[in-house]
């Protein structure tokens, strides 16, 4: 399990986060970005959603970082790490982030409150990151909404 961290770290990643999103946008993508972080706030990698350049449906920012970090880590640091995503997982996100054995996801935005902003437009597998990790054999912490409004912003919905 990962080390403790405070809600002040919380923030400053969730906005790390939050920025990788609003990048990804700036490039044409749509606005969600991660950050993993390691024991004693170690940024270890960050991506953001890559769907809108490349067309891959499966671009989105937490399967680019963890198609990333699970090459590059072995499974027990990736077990102390926390993954910080600007909006909570989708089902798939959530099941690679368990796949990879990452210790903890922290998110901004709930899910839910994305759907109700962006009503019928999208895609949607209304399942809480929280509900698929906790059908997994193992333990994957989840922490959020933090920073709910600053994650919400980056969306132009109008």
């Amino acid at each position: 399990m990962p080390d403790s961290v405070d809600a002040l770290d919380h923030e400053r990643f969730v906005r790390a986060a939050i920025d990788e999103a609003a990048s990804a946008q700036d490039a044409g993508n749509p606005p969600f970005g991660a950050v993993l972080v390691g024991p004693g706030g170690t940024v270890l990698d960050r991506a953001g959603n890559t769907e809108g350049r490349t067309g891959d449906c499966t671009g989105h920012a937490e399967t680019n970082l963890v198609r990333a970090a699970s090459q590059e880590y072995d499974p027990e640091r990736l077990a102390k790490a926390t993954l910080y995503a600007s909006t909570e997982p989708c089902a798939m996100c959530a099941g690679a982030i368990f796949w990879a054995r990452i210790g903890r996801v922290v998110f901004g935005l709930r899910a839910e409150r994305l759907y109700d902003m962006k009503g019928d437009a999208g895609r949607q597998l209304a399942l809480s990151c929280e509900d698929v990790l906790a059908r997994g054999n193992h333990e994957v912490e989840v922490v959020g909404p933090v920073l709910e409004d600053e994650a919400a912003a980056v969306f132009d919905i109008s």
